[in-house]
């Protein structure tokens, strides 16, 4: 291991209840009805546009439910989303031996860097990777590949922590070792079957494993 990268929303961010608060306002706004929470939260952590055409086949009406779920999500942004307890000491610890970090996210970079800014963890990456700068996405691999490519390390060499089943495979497809943590988007279940090496519950479990594990 030589480097690390994240997901960002609901791995080092939580922005979960943001997330979901938003999709309920454009569905219920858009389409005039209520769609289960497992239907809205289904495809987080692949761009946002794609992941209208869960709710809708039409074009229109996906833009719709892009720019309300925007204009809502925006608005209420910093006064939702929070730091996971204990991400800033851990990312301490993980620089003080010297390893470079990277954030890999599907979201796009004026709201990823506004998180990052939000919570002051801009020092503590190299890159930042946002659906902006790729042209294929999670669960494809070429946004990590990408990421470390800027890092100048081999995808192979990195530990790629997310919580979506997405980031997972992603990450796999990479051939990273991959890092499942089940306090985001997705449970132990649906990110097991994914197939990540290691699974944690904890942000805190993370250098352990890291540096005193299983040897990575």
């Amino acid at each position: 291991m030589t480097a690390v990268l994240f997901d960002l929303d609901g791995t080092l961010i939580n922005t979960v209840d943001h997330i979901l608060a938003s999709f309920r306002h454009a569905t219920e706004t858009v389409l005039g009805r209520s769609l289960s929470d497992e239907i809205l939260m289904h495809n987080v952590g692949i761009p946002l546009k794609a992941q209208m055409f869960e709710f809708t086949d039409d074009p229109e009406i996906a833009e719709k439910l892009l720019q309300e779920y925007r204009t809502f999500n925006h608005a209420c942004h910093d006064e939702m989303a929070k730091l996971y307890p204990g991400t800033r000491e851990v990312l301490a610890q993980i620089q003080s031996r010297k390893i470079p970090m990277g954030i890999v996210t599907s979201k796009g970079t004026p709201m990823a860097r506004r998180g990052v800014e939000l919570f002051s963890l801009a020092e503590y990456f190299k890159v930042i990777v946002t659906a902006d700068d790729v042209i294929r996405h999670k669960p494809d691999p070429y946004p990590v590949v990408h990421a470390a490519e800027l890092l100048a390390v081999s995808p192979q060499e990195c530990v790629f922590v997310g919580d979506s089943p997405h980031d997972i495979e992603a990450g796999r497809a990479a051939g990273s070792h991959t890092v499942a943590i089940t306090w985001g988007v997705s449970d132990a279940e649906r990110l097991s079957a994914a197939g990540p090496d290691f699974m944690i519950d904890d942000i805190t479990e993370l250098p352990a494993l890291l540096f005193a594990g299983p040897s990575l």
